[in-house]
């Protein structure tokens, strides 16, 4: 799945019902997400990794959505010549 399609995807399911929370509501679950996943590295299972990254990525792409940025463009734009500073793939930044 490209991010586009996921971000799609998120926004088919959860947009009307995020929006509706409003920005500030949704970062707040964001971040509430981010703790989740931070108590999962500290654990270090797999299966609890993999789901708390796929939350993390949903609530960040539905902050985008409800930002009106388009994550794949987003991203091809910062990171698509390399690292933003010296443009470097590996980064060669001292």
């Amino acid at each position: 799945m490209q991010i586009h399609e996921f971000q799609q995807l998120i926004r088919d399911i959860y947009f009307e019902r995020d929006s509706g929370r409003g920005l500030h509501g949704t970062h707040m679950w964001f971040c509430e997400e981010v703790g989740e996943l931070t108590r999962a590295l500290r654990r270090n299972r797999r299966e609890e990794l993999e789901g708390e990254f796929a939350d993390v990525l949903a609530w960040l792409t539905t902050l985008a959505s409800m930002s009106g940025i388009d994550l794949e463009q987003a991203a091809a734009r910062k990171y698509g010549q390399g690292c933003p500073r010296c443009r470097s793939v590996p980064c060669a930044c001292p």
